[in-house]
């Protein structure tokens, strides 16, 4: 059997740590003006994608739970289609992220996992947005959304990738050698 599927449970503590990350960078995207409406720069899936490396599947969504009651908390949201779109958004990108993570191995560097994620969560939103809110006019909206989602899960993923060569607090934290950084062999395996 694969050890990747024996990863141990991180400490809550850490889990706690990235999730206020998550809601950090999501207060940050407040900030920044949105192209298109509905948009976000997906800043608030860094800790996310930083985290598949050290942690298992079940801890990976509860993160993205954290992630997206705190989103939703402090955007006002949590009463309506928005968060009901961002959840559906976010556990879609968590799924595809963590499966392009397990079963791309080397093959999909953590660039190639945020695109996907991206990728994953615009498609998500754009087909509940046709299906249960604004009809088929949500399709002329679709390809911008889904180029600006291309342009900000590639600088994600850019940022998370330079991040983890360079950063000893992250090797430290998720038990990584220079070597084994941004695949799924992490740390936290049998």
């Amino acid at each position: 059997m694969d050890s990747r599927q024996h990863r141990h449970e991180v400490p809550l503590e850490l889990i706690a740590f990235f999730g206020a990350l998550c809601l950090f960078f999501s207060t940050l995207e407040y900030l920044i003006p949105k192209p298109v409406p509905f948009f976000r720069l997906g800043l608030a899936n860094l800790p996310i994608l930083l985290a598949l490396s050290f942690m298992p599947p079940r801890q990976i969504l509860l993160l993205v739970l954290l992630k997206v009651i705190g989103q939703g908390l402090v955007g006002g949201t949590l009463a309506s289609y928005v968060f009901l779109f961002s959840a559906a958004g976010s556990f879609m990108s968590a799924l595809v992220m963590l499966a392009a993570h397990h079963l791309g191995g080397r093959a999909i560097s953590i660039v190639g996992v945020s695109l996907l994620g991206s990728l994953a969560s615009n498609v998500v939103q754009i087909t509940l947005s046709v299906t249960f809110i604004f009809g088929q006019s949500s399709w002329i909206i679709a390809p911008p959304f889904l180029a600006i989602g291309v342009a900000s899960g590639l600088v994600v993923g850019l940022f998370g990738r330079r991040f983890q060569e360079r950063s000893r607090w992250y090797a430290a934290i998720a038990g990584l050698d220079a070597g084994s950084i941004g695949h799924p062999e992490g740390p936290y395996e049998a």
